[in-house]
Parts: C-alpha cells; sequence; structure tokens
C-alpha cells in the first residue's frame, strides 16, 4: 500500500525488518547541511529540531495493586497485560509504558484508563507533541544502550529524560504517526492469520494423522480409503544417527 508517497511492504516475511528500517530512517538526522531525517513526506523541509526526550514527554512512576479490589482497569507490568483493579493510576491520558526493570526495549501504547507496576514507567507527551509520534520514536531507540545496571536491565526516569532525540512540527508529528499507526494495524491483521494459520495446523496434525490404536486419520483426502500400515522409523529412514547443533529443537537436514 502506498501513504502519502511511502510505500507499506506486504510481505509479512519482510514487514518486521522493514518497519525497523524505516523507523530508524525517521529518527536519522544530522545530514551535512540540515537536520532532517532521509526519508519524508511531500511538503515538510523544515529542519528538525534537536532536544532532550524529557522535553517531550513527562515520565511517570507505576505503584503496586496489592491493596486495589478486582475490577475493570488494566494493570500492566514490562511483559504488557496483567489483570484489572478497581481504580486508575491514570485516567484521561494515554501513554508509552516503557519498563524500568527487566524489559527495558519494549515500549508499548497504554490506553487510559490504566494501572502500570512499580517496574513500568508510563510516558504522557507534552504540549503539542503527538504519542503517535513518539511511540515509534521510542521503538527506534536502543534503550539497552541507557541500561544503568549490571545486574537485571534497569532504566532511571534521569536515563529516559536524558535521550536526545530530534523533533519536528506537530504536523509532521501527526503524519508520521498516522503512518505507523497503519503499518502497526497491517502487522496486527497479519499476525491473527498467522496465528489462526498456527491453530488450523495443530488441529490438522492432530486429525490427519492416526491416533494410537487406530489405522485411519479422522480427516483424510478424498480417493483415499486403505487402512494405514504402522511401520518403525528405522524402517522409514536410510540412516539415524545422533548430531548436535546447539538446540534441543527438533530440526531435519535434507541432503543431495
Amino acid at each position: 500500500q502506498n501513504y502519502h508517497g511511502l510505500s507499506i511492504e506486504m510481505n509479512s516475511e519482510k514487514q518486521s525488518t522493514n518497519l525497523q528500517m524505516t523507523l530508524r530512517e525517521v529518527n536519522r538526522v544530522g545530514e551535512r547541511q540540515k537536520n532532517v531525517p532521509k526519508i519524508r513526506f511531500k511538503g515538510y523541509e523544515d529542519a528538525w529540531e534537536q532536544r532532550k526526550l524529557g522535553s517531550a514527554i513527562i515520565v511517570r512512576s507505576g505503584k503496586d495493586y496489592k491493596h486495589l479490589d478486582e475490577g475493570d482497569v488494566p494493570v500492566y507490568g514490562t511483559g504488557g497485560y496483567m489483570l484489572s483493579v478497581s481504580e486508575t493510576l491514570e485516567n484521561t491520558q494515554d501513554a508509552i509504558g516503557i519498563g524500568r526493570k527487566g524489559t527495558i526495549d519494549k515500549p508499548f501504547v497504554l490506553k487510559a484508563p490504566f494501572w502500570t507496576v512499580d517496574t513500568l514507567f508510563y510516558c504522557i507527551p507534552k504540549g503539542n507533541n503527538s504519542l503517535g509520534f513518539l511511540y515509534p520514536l521510542f521503538q527506534s531507540i536502543n534503550w539497552k544502550l541507557y541500561d544503568e545496571s549490571t545486574g537485571v536491565p534497569s532504566l532511571s526516569k534521569t536515563a529516559i529524560e536524558g535521550v536526545t532525540i530530534n523533533l519536528t512540527s506537530k504536523v509532521e508529528q501527526y503524519s508520521i504517526g498516522e503512518y505507523f499507526e497503519s503499518v502497526d494495524n497491517l502487522i496486527t491483521l497479519h499476525q491473527r492469520k498467522y496465528d489462526a494459520l498456527k491453530t488450523m495446523k495443530k488441529t490438522l496434525l492432530s486429525k490427519m494423522f492416526p491416533k494410537d490404536g487406530e489405522d485411519v486419520p479422522e480427516i483424510r483426502f478424498k480417493g483415499f480409503t486403505d487402512a494405514w500400515e504402522q511401520r518403525r522409523l528405522e524402517e522409514i529412514f536410510l540412516k539415524i544417527r545422533n548430531a548436535f547443533v546447539g538446540t534441543s529443537t527438533p530440526y531435519y537436514v535434507e541432503k543431495n
């Protein structure tokens, strides 16, 4: 698909890589003469302004939720949704969640109302800055560079606020945010199709091979009626040997 002169790759195998490349290009600035990204929507020519991230967001801390009753307000940790409680930590403004400890490089959008645990910061846009723009900006930052711990990965408010970024006008922020939202929607759509296909395959695997003690599968192609024959693997494979590939995941090797 084409959006404001930028192409969205529909091939699901390339989507993730292409998105990461585009994110880097949108935030990559500092060319020889002007502070501008290499990829840009038509109609925008002004230089971007270099700022600290703290000038564009308010970083707030999560809190313990265990004293709260069960309710309808979602609670989020670094791994995403956990459960729902009776009170809100933020009631009106959407935000970006970023891990304080543990997983620090997987930002995600938080829709108000919500509650975050004490290992998850939530960042609210300041002034005219767009959440839709700041979210892909957060995704383009290598947060591991700002890890302040020698053990469990950790971020601080100071580290987040001190990240150097580049900002553009509200109008261009909106265009960029809208574009990446459409990309995210495409990824979600393909992810759902992928999940559905995985579920279908799992079901077919259980039904297109005979169960123990049976000699015909539940589901079969038309034209096949004969009973299946039970055999040992040694009767089917020419050679079965030990091999080491550094993983316990089943695999096969095709030769000649």
